[in-house]
């Protein structure tokens, strides 16, 4: 019979944990970054924010090389600077990058970040369970078993946020006069512009779903609205 102190703690452990990445997530977003200025992507915004019924979309340049998107525990949407490069240089259109804004808007729109805070305390919580199951089963091996179970369970969980934050993004594309099509023409350049970031993983381990996956799946919900890219 397994004790729930060892359990408990790694619940509490894990809340803390949380709560410490998100404050200093926010302490470094707010030293190294900058309100987004760029017409055209701020066109796109208010187009966006009207189909949402929202005054104004407010998105920040996080000032960092990496091409990425992020969608802030306190909700706030950031592009990086690297990213912003990319579509100076001609690399990723306006469309583009709206799209990734749209994304972003998804996982704090669902709720993903504070979900996360919850299944990262019940990650813990079931690590510590498996460790303990495991290491009686298979001496020495068990721990590291159980660290990659949860991993997979993780990347899981992390794969559907990713899907649902897609979903709401072809949605808020079509209503705001986008369209999907920049939306999949990006997840095509992602790897490149990314440098392969996750190439050779398997899909079971992968925080992200493969590029042809995201796409199909878009392309379905594009056959059941009955809209186009």
């Amino acid at each position: 019979m397994l004790k729930l102190g060892p359990i408990l703690l790694a619940v509490i452990y894990g809340l803390v944990m949380y709560r410490f990445s998100a404050w200093n997530t926010k302490r470094i977003l707010d030293e190294k970054s900058t309100p987004l200025a760029d017409p055209t992507l701020e066109k796109m915004n208010r187009d966006m924010a009207r189909a949402l019924d929202l005054p104004r979309i407010l998105v920040h340049i996080f000032e960092v090389d990496p091409v990425n998107g992020l969608a802030a525990p306190d909700g706030r949407i950031f592009i990086t600077r690297g990213f912003y490069n990319k579509y100076k240089a001609g690399d990723v259109t306006a469309e583009e990058l709206a799209s990734v804004i749209a994304h972003e808007l998804g996982h704090v729109a669902l709720g993903h970040s504070r979900r996360r805070m919850i299944d990262f305390s019940g990650q813990n919580a079931i690590r510590v369970v498996l460790a303990s199951i495991l290491g009686r089963i298979i001496p020495f091996a068990g721990a590291w078993l159980a660290n990659i179970l949860t991993s997979m369970l993780a990347a899981r969980l992390s794969r559907k946020d990713e899907y649902e934050a897609d979903a709401y993004a072809s949605a808020l594309l079509t209503k705001a006069g986008i369209g999907t099509a920049p939306q999949k023409s990006l997840f095509e350049k992602l790897e490149k512009l990314s440098g392969s970031m996750g190439a050779g993983a398997p899909a079971w381990m992968m925080s992200h779903p493969k590029t042809a996956e995201r796409i199909a799946a878009i392309e379905a919900n594009e056959a059941k609205w009955g809209v186009t890219g």
